[in-house]
C-alpha cells in the first residue's frame, strides 16, 4: 500500500491516466464530489465541468506527465506540487504544455480524492 506520500502520487498519476485515456469516469472517480480546478488561462471549474471539458471531441489528451513532484501530508490532506507535461489536441495538431501544478488531495475512507488544483503559467524551455 505504501505511505501516505506513495497513494498520493499514485491517485495523481490515476488521475492523469484518466485524462489521457479519455476515461470519464474513472476521473470522475478521482475527484471530490466538492472539486474545483483553475487553469493556466485562469479558468474555473467545478467537477462535472471539468469532466466534461477534458473528454470532449474538440480535445483530445496525447498524456499528461508529472515531474519534479513533491507531496506534503499532513492527518488526511496532501499538497502535491509538480511540473506537469500536458500533450493535447485541440483539432489542429498536438500541442505540449509545461507548466507548475498544485493539486490538494483529501482522504475519503481509504481513498485519496482530489478537492482542488491549479496549473499555470505556462513555462518555457529551460
Amino acid at each position: 500500500m505504501g505511505t501516505a506520500e506513495d497513494q498520493v502520487v499514485a491517485a495523481a498519476l490515476a488521475r492523469a491516466d484518466a485524462l489521457a485515456s479519455g476515461d470519464g469516469e474513472q476521473l470522475r472517480s478521482l475527484l471530490h464530489p466538492d472539486f474545483r480546478w483553475t487553469s493556466h488561462l485562469g479558468e474555473q471549474f467545478d467537477r462535472e465541468l471539468y469532466v466534461a471539458s477534458n473528454i470532449t471531441q474538440s480535445l483530445t489528451w496525447n498524456n499528461q506527465s508529472l515531474a519534479r513532484i513533491a507531496v506534503i501530508v499532513v492527518g488526511d490532506t496532501a499538497v502535491l506540487r509538480c511540473v506537469v507535461t500536458d500533450r493535447v489536441d485541440h483539432g489542429g495538431g498536438i500541442e505540449t504544455f509545461r507548466m507548475p501544478m498544485t493539486q490538494t488531495w483529501v482522504q475519503v475512507e481509504d481513498r485519496w480524492l482530489c478537492l482542488a488544483g491549479h496549473a499555470g503559467p505556462c513555462l518555457t524551455d529551460d
